[in-house]
């Protein structure tokens, strides 16, 4: 294959200059693994906690929020009435519309009736404080995938057995109990209830795992002593997770009730996972822009250094456009050089981390290839050494070939 001449002069100077060449690759290679590792750990561990978080939250919550009273002056007394939370109840009027509402809307993947109850697990003398979850547990598979949690027994068991329930793993181990043993449930109502263990689960969140359970609606009406139309929220779960913000108000609109995202329950998870973005960001940019500097500082010292050999081209006839492909095709030579190395140290650095194991909710490293950050790396590396070519490169085309030959 035939180079052009301005090509083979660039790759002459990087062959004669074997040193500063590998130098400045070694800066590229630095800033690239640095960037698609940083960034691919950032990505997996945001996924990892989503995943998690989403195993037991839905993406959109719809309840009965408190209404708070007007406050109040009486003309007569001039006595000021505080505003205060209205003794109001908590459930959803007609549940059932309101469910085929949601379920209209396009962005729905999943829609379920929903009632929570605080209660007590009891076997023998042993008693642990817990959440029970009532619900259909088939939407509740599409909303949580529940199915890949279940580590015993068998979920569909649930759906035929009135007075089963779906035990987290940590609420078992601490009462000791397996698949098929009794267990006796009391609410906060004070309402005992006898339930058989239908299945075991384990979300990976130990929160979840030591105090939840999944129940049969009707079952979790009861505990209440509540009828069949008593529900206290719906959960959904919708397409555009990221944007959600964006569909409050037309839920709000759908059903008259409030819309409360995951966004809003977690503002603190959120600002975290954002925090760890711009940092990882901000840590691979200054990488990256200190092997730019070395690339421009190799560079414009092989311009001071061939000055000569410069003017010698100019007056032969390369103009200064020559001049300048001739530097920046060297600065891309050497990002390139320098970028397939990063990526290549990256996948090696990436596949070791995925291996590593950590314990507890978390297990292996929460770390995988990512080809859109494999890709970025790339551009964004290849778009640095260039930019860090130009700058010398124009400067050279600026020589002056009859003042050199003056000096």
């Amino acid at each position: 294959m035939r180079f052009s001449v301005n090509t083979q002069i660039a790759i002459t100077h990087i062959v004669s200059r074997r040193k500063q060449t590998l130098v400045a690759a070694l800066g590229v290679t630095v800033g690239i693994t640095a960037f698609v590792f940083l960034n691919s750990l950032v990505l997996g561990f945001n996924r990892f906690f989503d995943n998690t978080v989403f195993k037991s939250m839905p993406h959109l919550r719809i309840f009965h929020d408190d209404e708070v009273s007007q406050p109040l002056l009486d003309p007569a007394t001039h006595v000021v009435v505080n505003p205060r939370i209205l003794n109001k109840g908590k459930n959803l009027i007609n549940p059932d519309a309101v469910l085929k509402a949601v379920q209209s809307h396009s962005q729905v993947v999943a829609a379920v009736q929903w009632v929570t109850v605080n209660l007590f697990y009891t076997s023998g003398k042993s008693q642990v404080a817990g959440q029970g979850c009532g619900a259909d547990i088939i939407q509740v598979d599409k909303m949580f995938d529940i199915r890949s949690t279940v580590v015993a027994g068998d979920m569909q068991n649930l759906k035929r057995m009135p007075n089963g329930v779906l035990l987290g793993s940590g609420v078992a181990e601490k009462l000791n109990l397996q698949v098929n043993d009794n267990i006796t449930v009391i609410s906060s109502l004070g309402v005992s209830k006898s339930m058989k263990i239908a299945g075991i689960f384990r979300t990976g969140n130990s929160i979840t795992d030591k105090t939840r359970c999944y129940m049969n609606l009707s079952a979790a009406q009861t505990l209440l002593r509540e009828g069949n139309a008593y529900v206290t929220d719906i959960y959904v779960k919708i397409k555009d997770v990221d944007h959600i913000e964006r569909y409050d108000a037309d839920f709000e609109s759908l059903t008259g009730y409030t819309a409360e995202n995951w966004k809003e329950a977690n503002e603190t998870y959120v600002a975290g996972a954002k925090t760890r973005a711009i940092m990882m960001r901000a840590i691979s940019a200054a990488i990256l822009l200190v092997a730019a500097f070395g690339i421009y500082n190799i560079l414009n010292m092989t311009i001071m250094q061939k000055l000569n050999d410069i003017a010698i081209l100019k007056a032969q006839g390369f103009s200064g456009k020559d001049v300048i492909k001739i530097f920046v095709t060297e600065a891309l030579l050497m990002g390139l050089v320098g970028t397939i190395m990063g990526l290549l140290l990256a996948t090696f650095l990436i596949r070791l981390m995925s291996r590593v194991y950590i314990g507890g909710d978390i297990g292996y490293f929460p770390i995988g290839f990512e080809p859109v950050v494999f890709v970025l790396g790339a551009i964004v590396g290849l778009l640095v050494t260039v930019g860090a070519g130009y700058i010398p490169a124009r400067n050279a085309a600026k020589v002056d070939p009859v003042e050199i030959f003056r000096r």
